[in-house]
């Protein structure tokens, strides 16, 4: 069975203000700090180079937004909706997200360290020439993913849907996938080399790899 990777939890208090996402807008430098943003929408917003230090979003979503160098530190998405965001460029850091519809969100180029994506929707979601480091995918759809040259240090999938998932030019030495499933995937034979299956994966890849599987 695979193990989840030890990762560094957000260092978030039990109590935060109150806010309004909009508050941003009046700030010199955009940024949200010690701050908790609860039951709302966010619509049509664009703000680059965005701040977010020890915030909580729950129940929040967003829609047509974009937050390019998005700079995350101590944040938790709760039931949170961000399908389709850009956070092409960003750095996130200490930040969970748990049970989000995440449909088609745009990580790549990013630098993600400490990072739980628990009971997400990821499908489409793209990570392409991103960095990640002590990132963990737990019981979460990844279908049709791209994490096209992405490079990987400690990183867990346990209990994941990688159904079409892009994983070409991407380094997979070291990647227990063994409990997660999937029909078909997009991998570079040398990609392969050292990542952990189950023994029906390996008879998979074997075809995949051009092998004769005789009964």
């Amino acid at each position: 069975m695979s193990k989840v990777t030890k990762i560094e939890k957000p260092k978030v208090p039990a109590e935060l203000k109150s806010v309004n996402f909009q508050d941003v807008f009046y700030e010199e430098e955009p940024e949200l700090i010690s701050s908790s943003i609860v039951n709302t929408e966010v619509e049509d917003e664009s703000v680059d180079n965005l701040i977010l230090s020890t915030v909580i979003f729950k129940n929040v979503t967003f829609l047509n937004s974009t937050f390019i160098n998005v700079d995350m530190t101590d944040v938790i998405f709760e039931n949170c909706n961000l399908s389709n965001v850009s956070l092409v460029g960003g750095n996130l850091h200490r930040v969970e997200f748990k049970g989000s519809k995440l449909l088609g969100l745009d990580l790549s180029n990013a630098n993600l360290g400490n990072v739980l994506f628990e009971g997400c929707d990821l499908s489409l979601s793209n990570f392409a020439e991103s960095r990640l480091k002590q990132v963990n995918f737990v019981e979460s759809s990844l279908k049709s993913a791209n994490f096209f040259q992405t490079k990987w240090n400690k990183i867990s999938l346990h209990q994941c849907d990688l159904n079409d998932v892009d994983f070409r030019y991407t380094e997979l030495k070291g990647i227990d996938i063994s409990t997660c499933t999937f029909e078909e995937i997009n991998v570079s034979h040398d990609s392969l080399v050292g990542c952990k299956v189950s023994t029906n994966q390996a008879i998979g890849f074997s075809k995949l790899l051009g092998l004769i599987i005789k009964e």
